[in-house]
């Protein structure tokens, strides 16, 4: 690429991120404040963002994950939810929450509205942003906390750590386990997929690429560029200025994807335990099916949800059991990278 293509290039980029920092701004109006405790953050206290509509069965192993992680303060959009989650988490001691009923498409899949959260009490923290289905692990997490792992990436000049989302699965058709609202998903879905990604970098945004695991071979067979990307960045030193371009898979300024080394090296990174397949599966699919709040081109995803509608069985005889953070890192799937 020429140089004056790079400064093209460079100035298209920053023209989009001022344009969605201020799509974000006017978007936080659409949010009404129900529970408001960001009056308790601490300077080095680590945030969390979601959105989230119709999670109440996983919202409390959700909290009590990341409270173990060494979260202080979760800010939360409920987007319509009509199960309970919201008069759950504005009971919650460290929840902080806003509710909205506008469209969860029309705001980018909800990243507007975590977007604008982000530039008034992010900055300046270690922020973790992810879905209510997403569990962070990483190499150390079960015996050393987030802020450990934070103070050792600042001392590396680090402002980002990834993580590839894992797709964890039942054997057995997915609505043949037996899950109770409020139990570790952990308990039910206790397989994945070892093998079968496929990595790249996307020109331009410097960001890494992943696909793979049970939905790209089970639903995207013949089309698997259309697959589910499993590239994630769930963990920044924010900046007002940041911007998350594509849900949390790749952000503005670019240097914030290079969550890879290119010295022939490793960087530390994660593993976000995906646990989407639990048994309401079905009924969450034929719902969104239905409201076509989800994807770009909602009418092109008919097939997958109506896969997901009739409750497969994932596992195959190649499918791996999850038994924790060291066998992921020995397959590769995460890396400690010098984390010690």
């Amino acid at each position: 690429m020429s140089g004056v293509a790079r400064i093209w290039q460079a100035y298209q980029l920053r023209r989009k991120r001022q344009l969605r920092l201020g799509r974000a701004l006017r978007k936080r109006r659409e949010l009404q404040v129900l529970v408001n405790r960001t009056d308790a953050i601490r300077p080095r206290d680590i945030l969390l963002f979601a959105t989230l509509r119709n999670e109440r069965a996983r919202l409390p192993s959700f909290l009590a994950h990341y409270r173990r992680l060494g979260v202080s303060q979760f800010l939360i959009v409920d987007n319509g939810s009509t199960d309970g989650s919201a008069d759950y988490l504005g009971a919650q001691p460290e929840v902080s929450l806003w509710h909205t009923t506008a469209s969860y498409r029309d705001s980018r899949f909800g990243m507007d509205w975590v977007q604008g959260l982000l530039m008034r009490y992010g900055h300046g923290h270690w922020c973790v942003t992810v879905d209510a289905d997403e569990l962070l692990v990483y190499p150390h997490h079960d015996t050393r906390a987030l802020p450990a792992l934070t103070e050792w990436l600042e001392a590396g000049g680090e402002e980002m750590f990834g993580a590839l989302m894992l797709d964890l699965y039942p054997r057995g058709p997915l609505d043949s386990v037996r899950f109770a609202p409020g139990q570790d998903p952990l308990e039910v879905l206790t397989w994945y997929d070892a093998g079968n990604y496929t990595i790249a970098r996307k020109p331009g945004l410097e960001a890494l690429w992943i696909q793979g695991g049970p939905r790209a071979r089970a639903f995207f067979a013949d089309q698997p560029a259309r697959a589910p990307t499993l590239t994630k960045v769930p963990l920044v030193k924010w900046h007002w200025r940041y911007l998350y371009l594509n849900s949390t898979h790749a952000l503005l300024p670019r240097h914030l994807n290079r969550i890879y080394d290119t010295e022939g090296g490793e960087k530390p990174s994660g593993v976000l335990l995906h646990t989407k397949f639990l048994p309401q599966i079905a009924a969450k699919s034929a719902e969104e099916k239905q409201r076509r709040q989800h994807f770009g081109e909602p009418g092109a995803f008919d097939a997958y949800y109506d896969a997901l509608i009739a409750a497969p069985d994932l596992w195959t005889p190649a499918s791996t059991p999850y038994r924790g953070w060291q066998q992921l890192e020995a397959e590769g799937l995460m890396s400690r990278g010098g984390w010690g």
